[in-house]
């Protein structure tokens, strides 16, 4: 639907959504620009703080994603009028708190009632116009790196199918509640072509949205991704969310799949995450560096010349 919304020229727009990328960014002078991001979304875990947190997390991502500094932020909040006033309390709190721990100053919101609870955040961030990171930079002879294990979509549904053991939640929220700042920290002192955050694309969604903006190919060695504990397992017992079959129908006509990957192992890349990772396209020679200074992060494929697949599993 984007393709029919009126374009509205303006060369202070670096980064609009021609590229789907994760923010827009709209320069204001020669050494500033404003890195714009909105997002929320319905809760994923039962406790309230919990939710509220990783809400905070996931929309924070994209400025990092983008290579900015997220400064402030106001909330979007829809929620029944007569529910249970504990638990909003508990979420704005939640996500205050991890407000503050990025540095991020929340300046207020709007809220309506509706039955259907949802909550999230408008969030606003710096950078220089020079050191945007955005998803069309990737260059052939770059290595892929990202930052989190995936699976948070596969665990969630296990968990709202009540087969999710207490250890597997755990480990996924604790994933979710993970900001990616101090990832773009690390990143900022190399020389980084290309950023996106993985987020409800899943992995090979927001891949392919690197490979086309950039006119590459991915490569992506399918045995190096991480998996949170109980993914696998999760997946192979048909947990699938419907967002996962959303974007496997999506991105998968430009994926070129070996038949000796599991079926479960492929499911988990096209799985909708929330608050996750940064994938992230470097100079080869300089990936080494970066997992040293970030030790988390895994390296995942590489970028290659396009050829007829845009994303190729291996």
């Amino acid at each position: 639907m984007l393709a029919k919304v009126p374009r509205v020229t303006n060369g202070n727009v670096l980064v609009g959504f021609d590229t789907n990328d994760d923010a827009g960014v709209y320069q204001l002078g020669p050494d500033l620009a404003l890195v714009q991001t909105v997002d929320f979304f319905t809760p994923i875990v039962d406790d309230a703080f919990t939710f509220g947190a990783i809400a905070a997390a996931n929309a924070l991502s994209d400025v990092w994603a983008m290579g900015g500094r997220p400064i402030s932020a106001l909330s979007i909040l829809a929620y029944p009028g007569k529910g249970d006033l504990d638990d909003l309390e508990n979420i704005l709190k939640g996500g205050a708190e991890k407000l503050r721990e990025a540095g991020c100053v929340l300046l207020g919101g709007h809220s309506i009632n509706d039955n259907e609870m949802k909550f999230g955040y408008a969030v606003t961030g710096t950078v220089h116009p020079l050191r945007v990171k955005a998803n069309s930079g990737a260059r052939p002879g770059d290595a892929l790196l990202l930052t989190k294990p995936i699976g948070t979509g596969v665990i969630t549904t296990a968990l709202k199918r009540g087969i999710a053991a207490a250890e597997h939640v755990n480990a996924a929220v604790e994933s979710m509640l993970a900001l990616n700042g101090p990832a773009a920290e690390a990143m900022a002192a190399f020389d980084v072509h290309g950023c996106t955050d993985v987020t409800g694309f899943g992995l090979l969604g927001h891949a392919r949205e690197m490979a086309l903006a950039s006119g590459v190919t991915l490569a992506i060695e399918v045995g190096k991704v991480g998996l949170l504990p109980g993914a696998y397992e999760y997946a192979s017992q048909g947990a699938i969310p419907g967002g996962l079959r959303n974007n496997r129908d999506f991105a998968s006509p430009i994926v070129e799949t070996s038949t000796d990957i599991p079926q479960p192992l492929v499911d988990l890349l096209y799985d909708p995450q929330t608050s996750g990772g940064l994938l992230i396209s470097m100079p080869e020679q300089q990936a080494d560096g970066f997992q040293a200074a970030y030790p988390a992060a895994r390296r995942i494929g590489s970028v290659l010349a396009r050829g007829e697949a845009v994303i190729r599993l291996i």
